[in-house]
């Protein structure tokens, strides 16, 4: 989907349309979660400081998310999905991979397919969206960048070894900027320059990863559409309009504000864990978590005593601008607590 969440807001707002909208934080402080097009000609982006995003588009109109409707609309375009195929994998609300090899409708074209499903999406929500073709899901996330917003793109097995020697080294999916930046140290800026360097090279620099990154420069990728995607964690995080100042103004935040939502999100979900963990981001943007672990699933009722004793395991050194909560480890409602390997 094209900016979702921003969209989502001009869609049921007509005055914000054609104006640059954030979604999340205000002038002062949060993290933009999502922009509008608008928005991003001046280089707002997601994920950014919502007082930077402010100062970058001085016009920025800031709105609260709302994301039960974000998810309304998500399960809409998640349906019309799935009169096309059963092989859905959800990456997040607003994005999905397809498998359409074998379709519902005997379809033989993917690029015929998406321009239909995207029209039907338009048709029903009123939302435009973008879609990626390829013969496996790490060209087809590529793809689907090259022509937002409101487009579709193609890389054939044939175009794919010319189109990846091209690909900037930060245009590859899964390389994210702190791996950019390490490989154009070594003078790796696009995949031709990528593809110079042995498989033992890569996996010397980069562990494992060094392997993925020495199949996806040539094509590889064999990872299939899996709709049964294991949920590894659930939690709930909120960035104050002012800062914490003490233990006490932190375990009544975390009372007030943030484990009754961890609590809804938790029995809508009907998933059990094993790992509560507490997050706690100062004031200088540092992270600390305190976390702890069970040998059976955490009954619900003893985890707000659980997450205020984490609390006071923290040495409060700085003022607290942002606190979490999260459960990892997960087990559905009535499934045996068996470990899953989570890698950190």
């Amino acid at each position: 989907m094209d900016a979702f969440f921003a969209s989502v807001e001009q869609l049921d707002y007509p005055e914000l349309r054609g104006k640059p909208v954030a979604v999340g934080g205000n002038r002062e402080r949060g993290v933009v979660a999502a922009a509008s097009y608008e928005a991003r000609k001046y280089g707002v982006r997601s994920a950014m400081p919502s007082k930077l995003a402010a100062k970058k588009c001085p016009a920025l109109i800031f709105v609260k998310p709302r994301f039960d409707r974000y998810k309304e609309i998500s399960g809409k375009i998640r349906q019309i999905f799935l009169e096309y195929t059963d092989l859905v994998e959800p990456l997040s609300l607003d994005e999905a991979f397809l498998d359409v090899t074998v379709n519902h409708f005997g379809l033989p074209s993917a690029t015929l397919i998406a321009k239909e499903i995207r029209q039907r999406i338009k048709n029903e929500t009123g939302l435009n969206a973008s879609a990626g073709i390829s013969y496996n899901k790490f060209l087809a996330k590529v793809a689907s960048d090259l022509n937002k917003p409101n487009g579709q793109a193609v890389i054939t097995p044939e175009k794919a070894p010319a189109f990846l020697e091209k690909l900037p080294i930060e245009k590859f999916y899964g390389i994210g900027k702190v791996t950019a930046e390490k490989m154009k140290s070594l003078g790796i800026h696009n995949g031709f320059d990528l593809k110079q360097y042995s498989l033992t090279f890569l996996t010397g620099r980069f562990g494992k990863s060094g392997l993925h990154y020495y199949q996806i420069v040539r094509g590889i990728h064999n990872s299939e559409v899996k709709p049964g995607r294991i949920r590894k964690s659930l939690g709930v995080e909120s960035t104050f309009e002012k800062d914490l100042m003490n233990l006490q103004a932190i375990q009544e935040k975390l009372k007030e504000k943030i484990l009754p939502e961890f609590f809804r999100r938790l029995e809508r979900s009907k998933a059990r864990g094993r790992t509560l963990t507490l997050k706690i981001k100062y004031s200088d943007f540092s992270v600390h978590t305190r976390s702890r672990t069970s040998n059976e699933p955490i009954p619900i009722e003893g985890m707000e005593a659980m997450t205020l004793d984490l609390a006071l395991q923290e040495d409060i050194i700085e003022p607290v601008r942002l606190l979490g909560v999260s459960l990892s480890n997960l087990c559905r409602s009535g499934e045996p607590g068996e470990q899953l390997r989570i890698r950190y």
